[in-house]
């Protein structure tokens, strides 16, 4: 039982729900190749995003059915006029205990201060690459110093731990793995790596990027080569605040850990999912790689109660998968990731 008296949630396959990423918009400042290809994507219309209140009612629902940590994510989530506002809504919620970000950090020079204090936790930020022309080629539109700059504006603002996230691919950034865990040793940011996720096409050409017809780069590779170099990596899975699948390990020495995130390589990665997200326009994604959805907006727009509210929720976990099957050839083709929130 919740500390309310509820039920908690608890899918067919025994997982407690206690983890919701929000997508607060489709929208994003940068086009970053693996999230965003070069394809026609319609952003949602303003009346087609749930708004703050909508978010709010959802969230309070959830956090007496045992959610207790959100992550914000987008599109971009620094885009949504108001996110500060947001931030503080969302953690005043009784029974959330917990407010976290994954942001491109682009805008954060100017908003990880009121983040902060508006009660936002810890941020993540993506960094793909230390390299400034390498990083507006994946980007397309980004700026390296901004985002540098902004993790430093993220640090001092005491937004930690600070977690930057680098999704490997092969022929594009997979020979920066080595320079990108260095930052451990000088900073104490966590670096973790995430293997690339197939979304909206079929086979192989679903990782082609700039005329590489398959740049998936599994992730025992990257450890492997990152052990020739630093030696044996000491595990680190205790201590390191998150609700995230990493498998966190140590240079021996370093100020902060690497994460290994595995989500197509790892046998059992799905076990142990704890979570489910929200997307902008209302939809409750039981998982990322599946594209089962249940419909949260059109029930709340046309008078749902929180009894209903609650009731559709309970529903919605029970068909929650056991795992996906994008190694069965089961891709999910309805949304790009920039439409789902990661």
């Amino acid at each position: 039982m919740t500390a309310d008296g509820f039920s908690p949630l608890i899918d067919p396959f025994n997982r407690r729900i206690t983890y919701l990423r929000i997508s607060v918009t489709d929208r994003c400042n940068l086009r970053c190749r693996y999230c965003m290809p070069d394809i026609h994507i319609r952003f949602l219309p303003r009346e087609k995003v749930l708004s703050f209140e909508e978010i709010e009612a959802i969230v309070r629902v959830m956090a007496r059915l045992g959610v207790r940590s959100l992550r914000l994510t987008g599109g971009e989530p620094t885009v949504r006029t108001g996110i500060v506002e947001l931030v503080a809504r969302l953690k005043a919620v009784p029974g959330i205990e917990e407010v976290a970000m994954t942001t491109n950090g682009m805008l954060l020079s100017k908003l990880a201060g009121p983040l902060k204090a508006a009660g936002l936790d810890r941020i993540n930020i993506s960094l793909d690459t230390l390299k400034p022309e390498r990083f507006k080629f994946i980007t397309q539109f980004g700026d390296f110093d901004a985002v540098w700059n902004g993790i430093l504006a993220a640090e001092a603002a005491g937004l930690e731990p600070i977690k930057l996230n680098a999704v490997v691919m092969r022929g594009v950034n997979d020979d920066e793995v080595v320079d990108l865990a260095a930052l451990t040793l000088e900073h104490p940011w966590h670096v973790r790596f995430i293997e690339w996720m197939p979304f909206g096409e079929d086979g192989a050409e679903v990782y082609r990027i700039d005329g590489i017809s398959n740049a998936f780069m599994p992730l025992t590779k990257v450890k492997a080569r990152l052990e020739e170099v630093f030696g044996p990596l000491e595990p680190a899975d205790d201590g390191v605040r998150g609700n995230g699948p990493a498998k966190n390990f140590k240079i021996r020495g370093a100020k902060a850990t690497i994460g290994f995130i595995r989500p197509i390589t790892e046998e059992h990665f799905c076990a142990r999912c704890n979570k489910v997200r929200l997307t902008a326009d209302g939809k409750l994604r039981l998982c990322l790689l599946t594209d089962h959805e249940i419909d949260l907006m059109g029930p709340l727009r046309t008078g749902l109660d929180e009894a209903g509210l609650e009731a559709l929720l309970r529903a919605a976990i029970q068909t929650k998968p056991e795992r996906h099957l994008v190694n069965e050839g089961i891709i999910p083709n309805l949304r790009r990731m920039i439409q789902i929130g990661g």
